[in-house]
């Protein structure tokens, strides 16, 4: 297990980074593997990297050798790559955010029309707890080279203000949410914290982001299961399941895209495991938090 400290990778944006092992580890761990098995892991991956090796090139040696392990630690890992493989039209995104909020105690509906002082504007989420509605913009990437600049809050918050401004408007509305699968430049966070716009991202707010609140929720994306093709996650996309847990309880729909009897058990006990580990490996974490 040795290699060289100093060694560079390039991330997808193309930023070259030093290579953090601690990074790498932590990573891991939100696999669900065990110490012994993330050291095994570790020691492959050091064993084969090299100077300017690509995140992703990384990312696809660990994969391997969690799915090698066991499928449901693959499947786990995945969360981001699983997200983006949810596009192209956006709508099972906004049907991910959708749930995230009624897990948080709020109502929702999706692809709502509110009248402006000027013109009509569609909400992708229109979000309400205690009387007060949330309009929530989702922009969804399937690239991660993306990032949401200053322009995405600048445009939103102007329709928000275009909504609010209508004097025949009697709807008690609250900050408006930006939600995305990627990131957001400094500026529009800057910009958002001044008007007092809550932005939600991959990793933002530190601790609270897209990926912590799915993880917590259990509300891991039908795209993350190893054990269906592409063909067979496009097909049930396409009959409105978004989600694994969604998928646990509509199972008859495996059926209906000709999986086998044997394949739908695996199926159903590995998505059973996945979200079983959310809330085991959520509740560790929060242990660790707490001391």
């Amino acid at each position: 297990m040795h290699y060289k400290s100093n060694i560079k990778i390039r991330k997808a944006t193309g930023e070259i980074v030093d290579f953090s092992l601690e990074k790498l580890e932590n990573s891991l761990k939100h696999s669900g593997a065990s110490p012994a098995e993330i050291k095994k892991i570790i020691s492959y991956i050091l064993d084969n990297i090299y100077d300017n090796i690509t995140s992703g090139e990384i990312y696809k040696m660990s994969f391997e050798k969690l799915r090698d392990i066991r499928s449901v630690y693959a499947s786990r890992y995945k969360l981001k790559k699983a997200i983006y493989e949810m596009g192209p039209s956006g709508f099972p995104f906004e049907r991910l955010i959708a749930t995230i909020l009624k897990e948080e105690g709020y109502q929702t509906e999706i692809g709502v029309i509110l009248q402006g002082n000027c013109v009509d504007h569609e909400v992708d989420v229109l979000a309400q707890k205690d009387g007060i509605y949330f309009p929530v913009e989702c922009k969804f990437h399937s690239d991660e080279k993306y990032i949401c600049n200053i322009k995405i809050p600048l445009y939103i918050h102007s329709r928000y203000n275009d909504i609010i401004e209508n004097p025949k408007q009697s709807t008690n509305f609250g900050r408006i949410w930006i939600v995305t699968n990627t990131r957001f430049s400094d500026d529009a966070i800057k910009y958002a914290a001044c008007h007092n716009i809550e932005l939600l991202s991959w990793s933002f707010p530190k601790g609270n982001g897209l990926k912590d609140k799915i993880n917590r929720l259990g509300l891991h994306p039908l795209t993350s299961l190893n054990l269906l093709s592409d063909e067979e996650k496009d097909k049930l996309l396409d009959e409105g399941i978004v989600l694994c847990r969604e998928l646990a309880e509509n199972d008859y729909l495996i059926n209906k895209i000709g999986v086998s009897k044997n394949r739908k058990k695996r199926i159903l006990e590995e998505i059973k495991e996945l979200v079983s580990m959310d809330y085991i490996i959520s509740d560790k974490h929060s242990d660790i938090e707490n001391k």
